[in-house]
């Protein structure tokens, strides 16, 4: 909930007594104004604790900043002919957050002399002195022009330029220079300020939806709303958002918003800055919790999330507003530069003006609500079509306006939409511009409430919306033809279905209940349902897509937390699944969900991990599904297929045959016929008594698998955990096995820590001698690299959930373990099980962003199962090893 606070009176700037011209500022003067500026700023302080606006108390701020400019202006350099001071920047249009730069430009004649350089250099230094930090500029009026000239962001902070003191002559100089029209004309300032915010937007990721988003220089940031001030001036002639809506450039209820989303932003900066205590201009983890609480956000549960969120979420729309809305305002304004040539005919219902469309009648929205759709539609069916008119684009307003509510129930619009979707992949871009002019969320009030909902973690790092249309857009991109190579079986799977409009319907609801009390899936469902029935869709296609979205996680979470090796967890996959067409939609979602979710989870193991599984449930929905392959049947198979690889390796068959009978039944039911020839062949003419460490080579597709050998004891597992994680390996699978002759045989999946790509080839031959180096050893070392958990991870530091049971033959303890990642974790859960000796018998290791979600097979070291005491005893050491805070944090590294 958000708490109403009475709205504070905004103080009145200091009177300052008029100061003596040129006779300085004296120490305790200088001591004097810091004070009066720090108890101001307190006061402003205390006035926005009260409710005040951020933009009035910016506008204070920078009135006591102008006062006391003044006032070290005429004490320090008096009031000379050839000079004169103003204001720039922020500080020029008025407006001074608690930590923002006071940007100073000094104006002078050519050849002003040498005392009006140490009258500068005297009032500079005094307003260091009294804490304002200024940024300085001193140049000529012919100086100014070559600089603004050659750097657009010169020319417009001259566009804010305010005069404090000195000369008035100057002023009107300074508006000639600017209003010279071979300076930056409208055309070449237009063009270099794209230019310049497209530069800008690119360190962001080129979206308003990062979970630190930048509320000064980040799409929908406040430059934005500068930049549509400052295109206004310069191009238009008109101060404020009131010129443009005259000028016929924003609607009056675009204006309306933009001002909203400006009053939004501003209070969040100002927060921002006061509970940084600096000019920070980024929504920090570091923050957020803290600015949301400033700003009247609370839970009701204090533990939980929801404040945080729901203010990140007001942030989040009010940004995409005013990226949405200055990406409309831009489009008007090439049309405003250069007025559209009179309409060409297209069809009966629309016209081309130069290279954009147009209804033919301009109230043709309003009578046909379904040309929202079609509208969008011919805007990408028209070969050359860039986009709409201005004309359009308020004929699109009025019409949402006009229609309202209605347009989620209209018959009519609802098979336009149901049409669109059978498009197929094309129908996506479509889609994203229905999205970007409110019409999807007009359509679809479901999505509605999750435009700008982000979940507090670093597994999702875009907000739902955005997810959501970038899992269009993936699965829209596995119909691509270049899709062939890098994804052979998601792009066949596509090019298969007969009712792609499912899919996309599946993508669009998978995730539109998330930030609901309860399951998202579940509750999605119910929302699916409710919407197919209102397309009109048949009971099966409604009963699929209600399927998808109740399930879009299953194939995820059965690949990553379980071990599909293992046929009879592929084969309950498949029954859940139960047919091929659901299994290729299954598959295509979980490629699309997870690549959108975050750019850095989707890698060649996950896509190893899902063609896997995707393979072998086909292969299971070939056959009869009623039960999976005897055991005694697998190893027959899995022994057939590995002796011929075997001999293509050059392995006689007896000595294949002699290594695979010391190799327990569960690595060959649980590992691939062609990691188990490989793992044979690298042990071939070893002994129980030798170590032997082998790499995959490289091409193998997915992560490098690394293989030990070596005389079992306890804490091998720990001692080769550490030796990866001190290279800065992850491991993402591990396979812990005992053979015959006593031996471990430890196979592990490893990533790249940097990049999760498989190792680099250059990297192997360390590895090897590194792991033979270690396992050499009299006593294994364990011990993890010191090495600092990153900003970003140290804010969701939770405690471990630890969750043991049994397996279905009672010979081995299952344990689930999720907890908050670091590094060095693997490390640390494997020295509490050598604590308190336990041994692992196989891992899943799964990470989701902050969290991890690790599955092990256990026994003591009897080869029993944990009994309730050992169970207790491993908890404990696990508590005490994985608590927040446990970790070594003594080399702290930056990002994410």
């Amino acid at each position: 909930m958000t708490v109403t606070k009475p709205v504070a009176e905004i103080p009145l700037p200091p009177r300052l007594p008029a100061a003596l011209p040129r006779a300085g500022v004296s120490r305790d003067a200088r001591a004097a104004l810091r004070q009066l500026l720090d108890d101001h700023t307190r006061v402003l302080t205390s006035a926005f604790r009260q409710g005040a606006g951020a933009a009035a108390l910016a506008r204070a701020r920078a009135q006591a900043v102008d006062a006391v400019c003044m006032h070290v202006w005429s004490a320090c350099v008096g009031d000379p002919p050839a000079a004169a001071l103003f204001a720039v920047g922020g500080f020029g249009h008025g407006l001074l957050f608690p930590y923002s730069d006071v940007d100073l430009l000094v104006l002078h004649d050519p050849g002003a002399g040498s005392a009006l350089a140490r009258s500068l250099e005297a009032f500079f230094a005094c307003l260091w002195d009294v804490g304002l930090k200024p940024g300085q500029a001193v140049r000529t009026l012919a100086q100014c022009r070559d600089l603004a000239a050659a750097e657009v962001s010169v020319f417009t902070s001259l566009l804010d330029a305010r005069q404090l003191a000195g000369a008035g002559r100057f002023t009107q100089d300074l508006r000639a220079l600017v209003d010279e029209p071979g300076l930056w004309p409208p055309d070449a300032y237009l063009a270099a300020k794209l230019d310049e915010r497209a530069r800008r937007h690119a360190r962001y990721d080129d979206t308003t939806h990062n979970l630190e988003p930048d509320l000064k220089d980040g799409p929908g940031g406040l430059r934005n709303l500068d930049l549509i001030r400052w295109l206004g001036k310069r191009l238009v002639g008109v101060d404020d958002l009131d010129g443009l809506v005259r000028a016929q450039l924003l609607e009056p209820s675009e204006r309306d918003a933009l001002r909203d989303a400006r009053a939004m932003l501003r209070r969040d900066r100002y927060g921002l800055h006061l509970e940084a205590g600096r000019a920070e201009e980024r929504l920090l983890f570091d923050w957020q919790r803290a600015v949301a609480a400033r700003l009247g956000y609370a839970d009701v549960n204090t533990t939980g999330n929801a404040a945080v969120e729901r203010f990140m979420q007001d942030y989040f729309r009010a940004a995409g507003t005013t990226e949405r809305l200055l990406t409309r305002l831009l489009e008007r304004l090439q049309e405003y530069l250069h007025p559209l040539p009179p309409p060409r005919d297209l069809d009966a219902d629309f016209v081309l003006r130069g290279a954009r469309l147009e209804p033919r009648d301009p109230d043709w929205l309003r009578s046909t609500p379904a040309g929202l759709v079609t509208l969008f539609e011919r805007r990408f069916d028209v070969a050359g079509c860039v986009g709409i008119t201005a004309a359009t684009m308020r004929a699109v307003e009025h019409a949402l306006v006009v229609h309202g509510t209605r347009l989620s129930r209209d018959p009519t619009v609802l098979a336009a939409l149901l049409a669109l979707l059978r498009r197929g992949a094309g129908a996506v871009q479509v889609l994203s511009a229905l999205n970007r002019y409110g019409v999807l969320a007009a359509i679809l009030p479901a999505f509605a409430r999750v435009v700008g909902r982000m979940q507090y973690d670093l597994f999702h790092v875009y907000t739902v919306d955005e997810h959501t249309l970038r899992v269009l857009r993936n699965i829209a991109n596995c119909a691509a033809p270049e899709t062939a190579a890098a994804l052979p079986l998601a792009h066949a799977a596509f090019a298969r279905l007969a009712k792609p409009e499912l899919l996309l319907l599946a993508g669009l609801f998978h995730d539109i209940a998330k930030g609901r009390d309860g399951d998202h899936s579940r509750l999605g469902e119910t929302e699916a349902r409710a919407f197919c029935r209102r397309l009109r869709l048949s009971s099966e296609d409604t009963d699929e897509v209600a399927w998808l979205v109740r399930w879009h996680l299953l194939m995820s979470v059965t690949a990553q937390r379980q071990d599909i090796a293992d046929p009879e967890v592929v084969h309950r996959f498949a029954v859940q699944v139960g047919d091929w067409q659901r299994l290729d939609m299954l598959y295509l979602l979980t490629i699309a969900d997870i690549a959108g979710t975050s750019p850095k989870l989707w890698n060649s193991w996950k896509d190893r991990l899902l063609a896997d599984l995707y393979v072998a449930a086909r292969y299971v929905l070939r056959r009869d599904l009623a039960r999976p392959a005897r055991a005694d049947v697998r190893l027959q198979e899995v022994r057939a297929r590995a002796l011929p690889l075997l001999a293509e390796m050059g392995v006689a068959n007896a000595a294949a045959a002699a290594v695979l009978d010391t190799f327990p039944d569960t690595a060959l039911l649980r590992q691939r016929p062609d990691v188990l020839a490989w793992q044979v062949e690298v042990m071939q003419g070893s002994t129980a008594a030798q170590t032997v460490v082998a790499v995959r080579p490289p091409g193998v597709r997915g992560g490098t698998e690394v293989f030990v050998a070596t005389p079992d004891s306890d804490g091998v597992f720990a001692a080769v955990a550490a030796t990866l994680d001190r290279l800065r390996l992850d491991v993402v699978a591990a396979r812990v096995m005992a053979s015959r002759d006593g031996r471990a045989l430890d196979a592990f999946t490893v990533l790249e820590s940097g990049t999760q790509k498989p190792v680099a080839p250059r990297r192997t031959a360390d590895l090897c001698a590194a792991l033979e180096r270690v396992l050499a050893a009299p006593l294994l070392r364990s011990h993890p690299a010191r090495r600092g958990i990153t900003r970003r991870l140290r804010h969701f530091q939770r405690p471990p959930r630890i969750d043991f049971h049994g397996d279905d033959d009672g010979v081995l303890t299952r344990l689930a373990l999720v907890c908050s990642d670091r590094p060095g974790l693997l490390v640390a859960i494997a020295q509490a099980f050598l604590d308190v000796g336990v041994r692992v018998h196989d891992a899943r290791i799964a990470t989701f962003g902050d969290q991890v979600e690790d599955f092990f097979e256990l026994t003591d070291r009897c080869d029993a199962p944990l009994d309730d005491s050992l169970r207790d005893a491993l908890r404990d050491a696990l508590q005490r090893r994985l608590a927040p805070g446990s970790m070594a944090l003594d080399e702290e590294t930056e990002g994410a």
